[in-house]
């Protein structure tokens, strides 16, 4: 489909010539509804100038006819209701077209294809091999191409088996015939000898010419017999190849892209071509179950000396073992609960088993049970210990009856209002924290397949779950469940992980996680990985290559506080990755906000550039906090130019005042660094006038700083003029406007945003109002 997609993106000429191509011959209908199905077929693997390809090419006439009914079937409702005709119409079309000549359907899409690709790589300049536009597709067609040998050598066994069955019935009438013959002889001696002798000559001739074909159609069906095993033991090993690629590849690397999402990964797509797989799976692995079967049927009916019993055996049981690894593995968590669970809190999920349409397990929807367990208990259960009745918990509201979907085909069991009442927690390992211990929720159910032939009792594990209490715990239990997401290996002991990994590993995880908490394609740039690097390490080094060979461990990424602080590496990142979501995320994916910059970088930065140039910085001593470094001149010492950092803004202050209404109120911040006007960048954020007058700006400082190391630090607030300060707090108006309006009243809404100020105000201890060491 990749190539349709590509080519409907054509302009001008180039779209002219592609919608030449189609027309009664091969509608372009058709190849829009069949997209996907056309580009996956081996159209080059049929030689149009050999005559014996013409069966080939009968059954891709076949297969595309219906195909297209099908997908004829699928439209519903007032507006498919016409499509529905025009979709048949062609269908029958193509049929009559290209019955007789089917190579010349081949001819039709090959040059259609082909020239679908030139024009596209015109239009692209991209070069293209084939119709595998990227390993993606090359794999896929690999799958159908083996799905399509699988259907041939499973109809020619099932041909072969006919063939088997209507030999036997022959075989069973003639040995009848020498039964009756046999008994015809036994009853001649109560005739005169004349009529006797001549009776039982003939007879005995006849049971002669009988038994010697007897005895060489028992060997030829005998022969039969072990060639059609020996065709079905092929098969099975086509099977068992399919079945691990589609199961321990595509299913696996969906799992782990459902495993990466929960990090800010790529959505892990849908899962409708894997359970067109695992359906086409489940059809022929039953098939051939069947024909199996009726086998040892055709055995037991008519048993024939040789090993044919023991091998018939031998393939039962591992088409059966083929068929329980099918449906074991394919009933899944399609959404997962939340990995960081808290107590007595509304959750859900979704469970999907992608054969139960195909083997009719909806006939007799299964009921699904969730439980939580733990890591201990996960272990004893893929041991196949017995953990019986064993949990962690108690989930209120965990039983559920799967749901079918038949426009879908999907059996599923929707959870919609889990809620965690209780969790028993195991003893704690060493240092281990409780945000640290893992659960999983068990899913789990019992149904039959086949008339009860076949009854399976199928389990599967959430991903890792973190049970918390207080949302003050879910900074630590997201570390923990990140760093499971991104360093876990497939098909792990629940639930190892490395306790150290590299540097650049750690790096792309908190891109992933940062970028998609921004929602932007601007991600961690090499130079703020640098300034990581050096939190991380407590490292001065400015040399990307210096961290890259270099581990972090566990311990270090969220145990251990990082040197001077009282935080780890992690809560100091979550704290900007929350205040940046909440309250600045235009501000970053404008490019406003470096962040990633410590004290001293700023500084360097800042002292090559005009007064009033600012920059956005990561406060390194507050969680969560940005502070404004600017540059300008040392009111204490006329002529020397220092570098100025505001006390931290936290979320906290973000949801009284915004950033940019703050930078507006702030005079003395002309140039956002390097050199853009600050209304430039910021004016389209500031809030809009409602009131009759401009509040007056105040810088609050203590008496007669005195700055060390050429920066020093402020708080700025708005205020009154109307609200008495103490003396001490050093106030220096911007401006001189009142709050009074022409009749000496108090303006209702001014005298609000006096008070919001005043809030503001007052909400920190003024010791704390200056200081040089912090931000």
């Amino acid at each position: 489909m990749a190539m349709w997609i590509q080519a409907q993106q054509l302009q001008g000429e180039a779209l002219h010539q592609m919608q030449a191509l189609y027309g009664q011959h091969f509608p372009i209908e058709v190849r829009h509804y069949l997209a996907q199905w056309i580009e996956c077929q081996l159209w080059d693997s049929v030689e149009l100038d050999n005559p014996s390809e013409e069966a080939k090419a009968k059954r891709l006439l076949e297969n595309l006819v219906a195909e297209l009914q099908k997908k004829a079937q699928l439209q519903g409702g007032e507006d498919g209701f016409l499509l529905k005709i025009k979709l048949g119409h062609y269908a029958n079309q193509l049929k009559s077209t290209y019955d007789r000549c089917p190579l010349e359907l081949v001819r039709c899409i090959k040059h259609i294809l082909h020239s679908e690709q030139r024009l596209v790589q015109e239009a692209t300049n991209v070069s293209f091999q084939g119709f595998a536009m990227d390993s993606l597709s090359q794999r896929h067609q690999q799958i159908n191409q083996s799905f399509e040998e699988l259907r041939l050598a499973t109809q020619e066994t099932e041909n072969e088996l006919r063939k088997l069955q209507h030999s036997q019935e022959y075989f069973i009438i003639q040995y009848q015939e020498n039964l009756r013959i046999q008994a015809q002889l036994s009853s001649l001696s109560s005739l005169p000898q004349a009529e006797r002798t001549q009776r039982e000559t003939t007879l005995q001739s006849k049971r002669t010419t009988v038994e010697a074909w007897l005895t060489r159609e028992a060997s030829t069906l005998q022969k039969y017999r072990l060639d059609l095993s020996e065709q079905h033991q092929k098969t099975l090993v086509v099977l068992r190849k399919q079945q691990t690629l589609i199961l321990d590849e595509e299913l696996i690397q969906w799992k782990r892209r459902q495993q990466l999402a929960g990090n800010g990964g790529p959505h892990e797509g849908g899962l409708d071509v894997l359970q067109s797989w695992c359906e086409k799976l489940a059809d022929l692995i039953w098939q051939n179950r069947q024909q199996i079967r009726r086998c040892e049927h055709l055995t037991q009916q008519l048993p024939l000396p040789g090993p044919m019993e023991e091998l018939l055996s031998k393939l039962n049981a591992d088409i059966t073992d083929i068929i329980s690894a099918l449906v074991t593995s394919t009933f899944i968590i399609e959404k997962q609960p939340p990995q960081v669970l808290k107590t007595q809190t509304k959750f859900a999920a979704t469970v999907r088993l992608l054969v139960g349409g195909k083997l009719n397990v909806h006939m007799n929807p299964p009921q699904v049970k969730a439980v939580i367990v733990s890591e201990q208990q996960a272990k004893a259960l893929l041991k196949n210990e017995s953990t019986h009745s064993e949990s962690s918990g108690d989930i209120l509201n965990n039983n559920c009856v799967m749901e079918y979907q038949q426009a879908t085909g999907t059996l599923s069991a929707h959870f919609r209002n889990m809620s965690l009442k209780r969790i028993k927690r195991s003893d704690r390992r060493g240092a281990e924290s409780v945000t640290e211990e893992k659960f999983t929720v068990l899913f789990e159910s019992q149904f039959s397949v086949g008339g009860n032939e076949l009854v399976f009792h199928v389990k599967t594990l959430s991903l890792p779950v973190v049970v918390i209490v207080h949302g003050s715990q879910d900074n630590n239990a997201t570390a923990t469940v990140l760093w499971d997401n991104a360093f876990s290996e497939p098909g792990r002991v629940p639930f190892t992980v490395p306790d150290k990994v590299l540097w650049p590993q750690l790096c792309d995880t908190l891109d992933m996680k940062y970028k998609a908490e921004m929602h932007s394609g601007r991600g961690l740039s090499e130079d703020n990985m640098v300034f990581l690097a050096q939190k991380a390490f407590t490292s001065s080094s400015n040399n990307p290559e210096d961290s890259r060979n270099m581990t972090i461990s566990w311990a270090q990424f969220n145990r251990e506080s990082l040197p001077g602080r009282n935080f780890t590496f992690w809560q100091w990142f979550d704290g900007v990755v929350e205040l940046m979501k909440k309250h600045l995320k235009p501000h970053w994916n404008d490019g406003a906000i470096l962040g990633f910059v410590n004290k001293q970088q700023a500084q360097d930065m800042l002292m090559s550039k005009p007064n009033g140039t600012f920059l956005l910085r990561f406060s390194d001593s507050e969680i969560g906090g940005i502070t404004i470094a600017w540059v300008a001149e040392n009111p204490n010492k006329p002529g020397e130019r220092l570098v100025w950092n505001l006390l931290p803004y936290t979320t906290k202050d973000f949801s009284i005042r915004s950033l940019a209404d703050r930078i507006s109120d702030l005079n003395h911040l002309l140039f956002l660094y390097p050199d853009r006007p600050k209304d430039e960048v910021f004016s389209k954020y500031y809030t809009p006038l409602l009131c009759k007058y401009q509040p007056h700006r105040f810088v609050f400082t203590t008496p007669n700083p005195e700055p060390s190391g050429g920066t020093s630090t402020f708080m700025d607030h708005t205020a009154s003029p109307s609200v008495s300060l103490p003396n001490n707090f050093g106030v220096y108006p911007s401006m001189s406007d009142t709050i009074l309006d022409a009749d000496g009243d108090f303006d209702l809404e001014d005298t609000m945003d006096v008070a919001r100020h005043v809030e503001e105000l007052l909400r920190r201890p003024m010791a704390n109002q200056w200081s040089s060491q912090q931000s």
